[in-house]
């Protein structure tokens, strides 16, 4: 039964809203007015806080919040070398309103991708050592990188042959799962959120003006996964998050998950999906009918991007539309992203996001009996 595993009937995508003070004390930090030691007690106190508030909502998985990171990406590739792809502070939507599409950050590839040391082994080592719940790790996707740059950065200054670029991305993604699988990790979350863009006429336009074939994109995409998930340790379990964007209560693009389903679904040897499913602009379930019997989905309902908290018994209708394509026991309930995709976070406040949480786990209770 999925409540019994990864994934848990009621889930969260992994990054929580920062506290104030640790924001401040990040800024100080950037600045040379604090000791790093002073920053990482004050990221110790936070993330020990909000692993009691995921206690006592009721879940049974548990994230550090990614408090230690500024945004879901840039630490990652940051420690693989002279890498960015990390815009926050210039990214704003087109007009600077809520709601509306933002700025897709762009890659800068200075330097071949290199795994020296574990990346994320202190963060579990740091989790699991505070809870009793089943400690999840979340780690960019291994096509990321590319995704914001395409050839054209990948060959600009560092690489001259793009299948070195991919070895080296295989190499490296491998290199760390191993280390957080010998550290005992066995949760694993890959957040690639390509694959829910390429429905987007807009985001289409954007990759073959760019040179990109976006169909042929997929196919690439999927085989550099499915090569990472072939060396990763069997003890992982890991899923994959694909969301449209999520910065500020932004987003990147929008469309449905039609154009990629199929392969999504039957080519990416991946045994669980994290969707995103808040609003019209990600379609209908009907592409869910592609899903393999052997395969589950974690529907990303509730939404961390407005204050607004849902209604339980439209979340209830929505998860009975789902069943018209994938049986009930195969599926789960989530936000449909993280509450904190960069560390600003989404407008909305500790308090709702904490009842947005606790509406996860009621649900799952009523709908499974059991989070």
């Amino acid at each position: 039964m999925l409540q019994n595993h990864p994934p848990f009937r009621a889930e969260h995508i992994g990054s929580l809203l920062r506290p104030r003070v640790l924001l401040d004390l990040r800024q100080r930090s950037g600045r040379g007015e604090i000791e790093p030691a002073t920053l990482t007690h004050a990221e110790n106190v936070a993330i020990k806080t909000a692993i009691a508030m995921q206690e006592q909502v009721g879940l049974k998985v548990a994230s550090d919040g990614e408090f230690r990171r500024r945004s879901y990406h840039s630490y990652f590739y940051r420690q693989l070398g002279d890498i960015s792809i990390d815009t926050v502070d210039g990214e704003d939507a087109k007009g600077g309103v809520f709601g509306q599409r933002a700025v897709q950050p762009v890659a800068i590839i200075n330097s071949r991708v290199r795994w020296s040391k574990p990346i994320n082994v202190s963060d579990f080592e740091f989790l699991k050592a505070h809870t009793k719940l089943t400690p999840k790790i979340t780690i960019p996707g291994p096509c990321a990188l590319h995704f914001r740059g395409g050839d054209a950065a990948v060959l600009a200054r560092a690489y001259k042959d793009i299948d070195d670029f991919w070895n080296d991305i295989i190499e490296a993604f491998g290199k760390e799962l191993r280390a957080l699988a010998n550290a005992g990790c066995r949760y694993v979350q890959i957040d690639e959120t390509a694959f829910a863009k390429f429905g987007d006429p807009e985001v289409q336009a954007v990759l073959t003006a760019r040179g990109d074939s976006w169909s042929s994109l997929i196919d690439t995409y999927i085989d550099v996964t499915n090569e990472v998930l072939r060396n990763a340790p069997p003890a992982l379990s890991i899923g994959m998050h694909l969301c449209r964007g999520n910065r500020g209560g932004q987003w990147h693009s929008e469309g449905s998950y039609d154009v990629v389903a199929d392969r999504l679904f039957n080519a990416l040897n991946i045994p669980f999906y994290f969707l995103e499913y808040d609003s019209p602009r990600a379609g209908s379930f009907t592409p869910l009918r592609l899903l393999p019997s052997h395969k589950s989905v974690v529907l990303g309902l509730v939404s961390t991007k407005t204050a607004v908290l849902e209604d339980e018994d439209a979340l209830k209708r929505r998860l009975d539309e789902a069943t018209r394509f994938v049986d009930l026991d195969r599926l789960a309930i989530s936000p449909q992203c993280g509450f904190a995709s960069v560390d600003t976070g989404n407008p909305i406040s500790a308090e709702i996001q904490e009842q947005k949480l606790r509406l996860v786990v009621a649900l799952a209770h009523n709908i499974w009996g059991s989070a």
